[in-house]
């Protein structure tokens, strides 16, 4: 019996796994459509509202399952809308395929209706492997090839299909000249550095006195290894935000995040190290970590092409992360849990207490670090979470210790704005089972987040465990965004830029069917919280928060300071609130620590 090639390729997505294609419907692959008709809706058609959204969800599904993220669109304007997905699956690491419509090969070269040059659109974010389907024997070919890629290489790959492509009868390749066969698997590999370079690297971590620990995601299937060598070193762990869940914030040792958003004690202890050893991170900021001439450092990444970055590495180790920290582990001298990894502990006990009377600071009408902050103690063993880009990335970053099988991502290196909400709905197809929980500012909700919200009405009745909470931190001006211009341009606030309506949130969620809060007094975060995780739906609260709160960074120089008084000088609309909420959260980290008698209800100044 003949089939279409647009039948053979979704048989082929089966054959690989795919279960979940997050698409928007469009003419040019109304082929692949009539195919999924006939198919049975296998794999699963997941319909967003622009295909932007579509792009995020296979992001967040690939984020959240570790399997390949496959998203559609149609040609022109839908491929247009899928790139910022899939860029932030490029920067991030994460396997993803798109799959794109263009139109019929007759008319290509044309200037046709909504024909664009995808073979060139997509050549950047699909380095990789970007192809069109012009004839059915390239099939399976292309297919086996954009998934293996992906999964190889962890990122994006394109396949383009002409609209008449779609239609035509599939036939193999034959057994002929020019002619490419094909199979289906990507199997497991987990390279690990030769015998040399893991001696080079063992030495100079014994001759270490004073060891930190980076880690990222690359890191997370190597948690007990990881645990191991923080443990034998007698090292700290500090964790990029890719990688926050990938060793437990409830280990003494674990000092949390590092960077702009990160905390004080990672910073400190990558000030007075003496030696590095970066796992599975490739983050950026080359400010955060030790002064080039400070430190020995050793560096483990499974691409070749990443080692190297960022730091003047002593010994670079090519290698999967659990094969190399057990085939490094035997050659490592235990140290002494001395004066070093005694300090690392006080420090992030220490923080933690800081964090908790930061959060008890009165604000108006909430403290978003308390918003946030309440949300620790109740999270689900098993919850998956989401933070938008902006100040929500600040709390989300300082603020939850993700412990035990939580799981937690956000747009790590191309920072956008707007993949909270998808993210969550994509990780929901990929763990049905799980709860969800997704921070976002009010400017992500806006511009994404609302729309998005009738997705999740669409779909949640299928989920095992319907529950998928968003946070909105609304206080209505583009915060991140505002307190970059104070501290690093020294300029004011500027309104017409910055200040958001303020929309019903959590109204429009209880008018297409799901649950609904809005949250104006700190008494009422807890509860908010408890009822959104107990409900039989997707559930939205719309938490008032204070735009005066400031997200400081941990290391907040003097230049900053200077920069954030000259904006108030030059007359910003907020410098009041700026000012007082400015020292009061500052203060806290300043105080000796104090236990936890600071009052989280957050109407009086106890914490201060």
């Amino acid at each position: 019996m003949s089939i279409k090639v647009s039948d053979f390729i979704l048989q082929r997505l089966r054959e690989w796994g795919v279960e979940h294609v997050f698409a928007y419907p469009g003419d040019a692959i109304n082929g692949l459509l009539a195919a999924w008709g006939r198919a049975d809706d296998e794999p699963r058609f997941v319909q967003s509202r622009h295909e932007e959204m579509s792009a995020f969800e296979a992001v967040g599904y690939a984020k959240f399952s570790g399997r390949v993220g496959v998203c559609a669109a149609t040609s022109g304007p839908g491929a247009i809308h899928l790139l910022n997905g899939l860029y932030d699956a490029k920067l991030d690491h994460v396997p993803v395929v798109a799959i794109v419509g263009q139109t019929n090969r007759s008319a290509i070269g044309g200037s046709y209706q909504q024909e664009v040059d995808l073979l060139s659109l997509y050549q950047d974010v699909a380095s990789d492997f970007c192809e069109m389907i012009t004839v059915p024997e390239q099939l399976p070919n292309l297919i086996d090839r954009a998934m293996r890629t992906a999964y190889a290489k962890r990122t994006v790959t394109a396949l383009i299909v002409p609209a008449d492509v779609q239609e035509l009868e599939y036939a193999p390749p034959t057994h002929a000249f020019k002619m490419v066969p094909s199979s289906l698997g990507s199997p497991a590999y987990a390279p690990i550095p030769a015998d040399d370079d893991l001696a080079r690297a063992a030495a100079v971590l014994n001759e270490g006195k004073k060891v930190a620990v980076l880690i990222g995601q690359g890191a997370r299937h190597a948690r007990p290894e990881v645990e191991a060598v923080a443990d034998t070193l007698s090292a700290g762990v500090a964790k990029a935000l890719l990688g926050k869940d990938a060793l437990p914030d409830d280990l003494p040792y674990v000092t949390g995040s590092i960077g702009l958003l990160g905390t004080r004690p990672s910073y400190e202890m990558m000030r007075d190290c003496d030696t590095l050893l970066v796992v599975g991170s490739s983050f950026p900021y080359t400010q955060f970590l030790p002064e080039f001439d400070q430190a020995r450092a050793v560096q483990i990444d499974i691409d070749p092409f990443m080692v190297g970055l960022r730091y003047p590495f002593e010994v670079n180790l090519v290698g999967d992360a659990e094969q190399t920290l057990k085939a490094l582990l035997p050659q490592l001298k235990p140290k002494k849990h001395g004066s070093w990894r005694k300090k690392i502990e006080k420090d992030t006990a220490r923080w933690w207490q800081v964090m908790e009377r930061r959060a008890g600071v009165e604000a108006d009408p909430i403290n978003p670090e308390y918003v946030v902050h309440a949300l620790d103690a109740l999270l689900p063993d098993d919850v998956m979470l989401a933070a938008d880009s902006g100040s929500a990335a600040n709390w989300y970053a300082r603020h939850l210790r993700l412990r035990g099988t939580m799981r937690g991502s956000l747009s790590g290196t191309l920072a956008t704005m707007g993949p909270g909400v998808p993210y969550v709905i994509g990780a929901k197809f990929a763990h049905p089972e799980r709860p969800a929980v997704a921070i976002v500012g009010d400017g992500a909700m806006q511009m994404n987040g609302l729309a998005e919200l009738i997705t999740a009405a669409k779909y949640y009745q299928e989920w095992t465990d319907p529950r998928l909470v968003v946070a909105v931190l609304n206080n209505q001006d583009l915060n991140q965004v505002t307190w970059e211009m104070r501290a690093l341009s020294g300029a004011p606030q500027f309104l017409p830029s910055q200040a958001l309506p303020d929309v019903p949130y959590a109204g429009f969620a209880r008018s297409i069917g799901l649950g609904g809060l809005r949250v104006e007094e700190p008494a009422e975060v807890d509860s908010a919280w408890k009822e959104a995780l107990a409900a039989d739906r997707p559930f939205v609260i719309d938490f008032r928060t204070d735009p005066a709160v400031p997200p400081i960074p941990p290391h907040a120089d003097l230049d900053q300071i200077e920069a954030t008084a000259a904006s108030v000088l030059k007359g910003d609309s907020d410098r009041t609130g700026m000012i007082r909420q400015g020292l009061k959260a500052k203060i806290q980290e300043l105080l000796p620590g104090r236990g936890n008698h600071a009052r989280r209800g957050a109407h009086d100044d106890e914490g201060v």
